[in-house]
């Protein structure tokens, strides 16, 4: 039986309370540094953090994404070893300054957060019975990314700093952490309270990249190249 609906009215916002939806989205950061090492999140904190991931949109209502809590250091020891590899790798791309830059900046904080979190998706996964997918199966590991940047922003709120690495073989990351081959490897995150949060990001701080203008971003009936970066 269909519940009925509530009157959109009984579930309206507030003015603060909007406010702090948008603030909280213009204040997120990727975090790579400040993790205070000896503060392990509680235990009801991290499971209303995995529960507003659980709780994001996924097609079909197929809830796909799984959440894999490493807390072990010697766990962590050996993705911290991936990582280093495959950084030593990415930064042999570069040349000149932009590769002293590249080795300059700071990509995780694997060993330093207390916790790490690996989000995983299950692509093939009967919940759902394929609605959505039919044409763009893809939309599985789309719904995780959702459910990725909704623990993100519901860190950020609780003070949690949240960063994403995504230097890792990810054939590595699965033999140790036993991921099967039907599960999709989507994020590697570090986790835990910080220091501070940076009032811009990081990258762009430390002059890595600038943001764009929203503007160079929308287009309007039909895609057109951005001309104004």
């Amino acid at each position: 039986m269909v519940e009925s609906l509530v009157n959109p009215e009984d579930l309206a916002f507030s003015e603060s309370e909007r406010a702090a939806v948008y603030r909280t989205i213009a204040a997120r950061r990727d975090v790579r540094r400040g993790f205070v090492v000896d503060r392990p999140l509680p235990d009801e904190l991290l499971q209303r953090l995995l529960a507003a991931a659980h709780s994001a949109p996924s097609v079909g209502l197929m809830q796909p994404s799984r959440f894999i809590v490493i807390r072990d250091l010697a766990t962590r020891k050996e993705v911290h070893n991936i990582f280093e590899e495959a950084n030593l790798q990415a930064a042999a791309t570069y040349s000149g300054a932009q590769g002293e830059q590249y080795s300059a900046l700071k990509l995780e904080g694997i060993l330093e957060a207390p916790q790490n979190l690996c989000v995983v998706c299950d692509t093939q996964a009967a919940r759902g019975h394929r609605l959505g997918r039919h044409t763009m199966p893809e939309t599985a590991a789309y719904s995780t990314v959702c459910a990725i940047q909704n623990l993100w922003l519901a860190a950020r709120a609780e003070g949690v700093g949240v960063g994403w690495v995504s230097i890792l073989d990810p054939v590595r990351l699965r033999a140790v952490l036993h991921i099967p081959e039907h599960i999709l490897p989507v994020a590697y995150l570090c986790l835990g309270y910080v220091d501070q949060f940076a009032s811009a990001p990081d990258l762009e701080r430390f002059g890595w990249e600038k943001r764009v203008p929203l503007a160079t971003a929308v287009c309007y009936d039909r895609y057109t190249e951005d001309t104004a970066s």
